[in-house]
Parts: C-alpha cells; sequence; structure tokens
C-alpha cells in the first residue's frame, strides 16, 4: 500500500482483493457513520448493515492499512493480563464478561470466515505459548491453572510434547490454547469488508476525516473531498488515529513490530516444524512469534521497526535465530518483510470512550486486534441498535488519559529492540 513494500509485505501480495471502493465526495446521510476500515470498524458495519442500518464507513487510506492488515495473524483468546488480574483491574461483572467474550473470540472470528466464505486461510488449530527457560514455564503453568479454572480447553505441555509440536528443542514447555488459531489478517480484513458491503454498508478509501461537528442532533464529518451526516459515530482508529480525535493517540504507546516470511519451504520441513500448523510465540520480553501460511511459508516476527539501520539489524537476527530454533534452516533467506505499531495502554488492557454525544469507540488492543476487534464491532453495534444497553458492554466506560513520556517510550521500544537484536541470538 502506497507503494510501500515494507507495510503490509507477504499479506498484501496473497491476499484476495478488497471490494470496489470510492473516495467520499460531496454530502451525504447515514444513520451512522464508522471512522477507520480495520476489524473494529468493518465487523460493527457488517452487524448493524445485517440489522438493516445505513451505515457509511470512512478509511483514510485502504481497507486493513493499520494494524489489520499487518498483523503476525494471530486469533488469540484473551488478553496479555493474566485472567485473575482482570476482575480485579475493572471489577468482578466487568472483568469476567470481557474473560467470556475475549475466551469466545476466536471462535467468532472463524464462523464469520465460514459464513461469508472468507478466503483467508483460517485455521482454527490453536496456537502454542513456548516457554523460555523456568521462569516461563512457571509462568504458564500459572495462566494454564487460571484459564482451566474457567472451563478453557488449553493444556500445558512438557519439553518432550512442545518439541513434537514445534519442531525445536529451545523451549521448556508450551500452553497449548485449542480455542485459538492462525489466520491471513489482511485477507480477514478485506473479507469483512466483502461481507458489510454485500449488506448494504457504503464502503469509502481514501476519505480521511479531518473534522467533526456537531449539526443540530447530529454529526458532521468533514474529509478532503466530502462530509457525512450522522446521528451515531463509532471511532475505530485505534494505534493510526489522528485528527480530529488525536486524545486517543496520546493514550497509546507505540509498539513497533516487524514479520519476515521465507520462500515457500519443502513438504519434508513442513512436516517438522509446527506439524500441525499452529501459531507460536515465546515468552521472552522481547517476544518472537513464528507460523506458516497456506503456500508454506514460515513467517517470523519480533519487536521492532524496519527503518533505518533497524531492517539491517533484525533481518541479520531474524536470520540468526531461526537458524537457532530449527538447525534444518540455517543459510534460509526472507523474500518478505514488513512492520507496522501496536497500540498499547499503561495497564495493557483496551479501552471503551464516549468521545461525544453519540460518538464511542475501542481503542488500545495491546497486541492481541483480531479477535477483539471482531467482537467489540459487535458490541458497539448492538449498543446502537438498542441490543444492550452501556453497562452491558464488555468494557466500562472510561476517560481519555495521556501516557506520560510516550515518544521517550517508543523511542525505547525501537532502539532497545535493535540493540537486543544487535546482541543477542536469543534462543
Amino acid at each position: 500500500m502506497r507503494n510501500d513494500p515494507l507495510s503490509h509485505g507477504l499479506w498484501e501480495k496473497t491476499a484476495p482483493p478488497a471490494p470496489q471502493t470510492e473516495t467520499l465526495s460531496g454530502e451525504a446521510r447515514a444513520q451512522v457513520a464508522i471512522v477507520g476500515g480495520g476489524y473494529t470498524g468493518l465487523s460493527a458495519a457488517l452487524f448493524l448493515a445485517e440489522a438493516g442500518t445505513d451505515v457509511v464507513l470512512l478509511e483514510a487510506e485502504e481497507i486493513g492499512f493499520g494494524g489489520s492488515g499487518r498483523n503476525v495473524g494471530l486469533v488469540n483468546a484473551g488478553m496479555w493480563v493474566m485472567p485473575d488480574d482482570l476482575p480485579g483491574i475493572l471489577g468482578e461483572t466487568y472483568g469476567e464478561r470481557l474473560l467470556d467474550l475475549l475466551g469466545d473470540a476466536p471462535r467468532v472470528v472463524f464462523d464469520l470466515a465460514t459464513q461469508h466464505g472468507m478466503d483467508c486461510e483460517a485455521m482454527p488449530v490453536g496456537t502454542l505459548h513456548c516457554a523460555v527457560g523456568e521462569s516461563g514455564l512457571a509462568q504458564l503453568g500459572e495462566r494454564a491453572r487460571q484459564w482451566q479454572a474457567r472451563g478453557a480447553p488449553v493444556r500445558l505441555l512438557d519439553r518432550e510434547e512442545t518439541r513434537a509440536k514445534v519442531g525445536s528443542q529451545a523451549f521448556s514447555g508450551a500452553l497449548l490454547d485449542e480455542r485459538a488459531g492462525t489466520i491471513q489478517p489482511l485477507a480477514y480484513a478485506r473479507g469483512l469488508a466483502h461481507a458489510a458491503q454485500k449488506a448494504g454498508a457504503r464502503l469509502h478509501t481514501g476519505s480521511r476525516v479531518t473534522k467533526a461537528e456537531r449539526s443540530g442532533s447530529d454529526w458532521r464529518l468533514e474529509t478532503t473531498h466530502g462530509a457525512v451526516t450522522a446521528r451515531h459515530v463509532i471511532v475505530a482508529t485505534n494505534a493510526y488515529t489522528s485528527a480530529p480525535w488525536p486524545q486517543i493517540r496520546q493514550e497509546i504507546v507505540h509498539l513497533p513490530y516487524f514479520n519476515f516470511a521465507t520462500p515457500p519451504l519443502p513438504q519434508a520441513v513442513r512436516d517438522t516444524i509446527l506439524p500441525e500448523r499452529q501459531g507460536a510465540w515465546d515468552t521472552k520480553q522481547i517476544l518472537t512469534s513464528f507460523r506458516w501460511d497456506r503456500e508454506g511459508r514460515l513467517v517470523f516476527g519480533s519487536v521492532g521497526a524496519l527503518k533505518g539501520t533497524g531492517q539491517a539489524i533484525h533481518r541479520a537476527w531474524a536470520e540468526r535465530a531461526i537458524a537457532r530454533l530449527f538447525p534444518e534452516l540455517k543459510g534460509t533467506r526472507f523474500e518478505n518483510c514488513w512492520y507496522g505499531h501496536i497500540g498499547m495502554t499503561a495497564d495493557h488492557l483496551p479501552k471503551f470512550h464516549r468521545l461525544g454525544d453519540n460518538v464511542i469507540g475501542f481503542s488500545g488492543y495491546n497486541g492481541r486486534g483480531i479477535g477483539p476487534g471482531t467482537v467489540f464491532g459487535k458490541s458497539l453495534a448492538d449498543l446502537i441498535l438498542g441490543r444492550i444497553s452501556s453497562e452491558e458492554l464488555p468494557l466500562p466506560v472510561s476517560d481519555v488519559t495521556t501516557q506520560s513520556f510516550r515518544g521517550v517510550r517508543e523511542g525505547v521500544y525501537r532502539y532497545g529492540a535493535e540493540a537486543v537484536h544487535l546482541l543477542h541470538t536469543v534462543f
């Protein structure tokens, strides 16, 4: 996108085309205006349109331009925060409600993909959270205990079971989550867009919202070449937020994340590395993720930005790390690379905000956007449709807060990851 091969890499090369859209021009009216063409906005548009609501979606760039089209494609259940900690942070009601909703989120994603015939490489075969050392294994053991107490189909694997499922000797164990899986993330975003458009939603790309102002009891959203007037507004821009709601960006710290992809590898290699096709990541703070795509490319990622000195440093690290994890891949070169930004909040939990009368949105997915974005979009649609009240949402209303030293912390993430990858192989 934008003729930048580092923005979406492999996903843009292999995703089916997005639906035909146009830039908004002139004046338009709708019952609901959605700002942002990622998972949250597209999910809300789909469920609203299916209910017969007149909805217009405005995307500044292209469908899936932000994190929705750049991420690893792990469809996870839950958040980074330990399950037992959520009720303490959000209160018992919201904490347990969020756990239930996000625990079921992967099923919602995969059901939508099936229902709408999305060509998005959906693989509901589970994920493997891999333990590095005894401390990593202890962390996963506690996470397994907490999810199992809630009846979740998760299981802690020992070293040998992990070796068989991962194809590497590097890990002391792994947490297998059978609810989860992988997907081609940009293809899924485009699949949601096709489904929403087919249901009647009007999608406009290249239509950046520059101004929002009241127009009687409605809102008027101005873009470069047009405007939409609507009673309700959903703000679904997350880490890629700009005007006219810059306060959302002030609440989010950008964590850069990159991916490299190999060429398609021989079947004999695919039969030994992640033979059951789970997606995987490890317990290190500067984590590593790895998964297959449909054509047998191994997608290998970690924290860092592919700009300046970062691209060479991270590429060299990835070549060393993949060889240490999987010795049979020594000498393998990568043919695609790309990166984007994860929106991190102060407590690593997403937020629900009211940004004005009838202006609502979720943000801050902390690297867990596919499942949460999908079900949060549905929740916003249900709220506008009157199917649920504000008190029945998965998160309480919260004020937008500004994270202190945001720029400094973003610099630490970027250059700290370069330092780690320059000096260490990790495994």
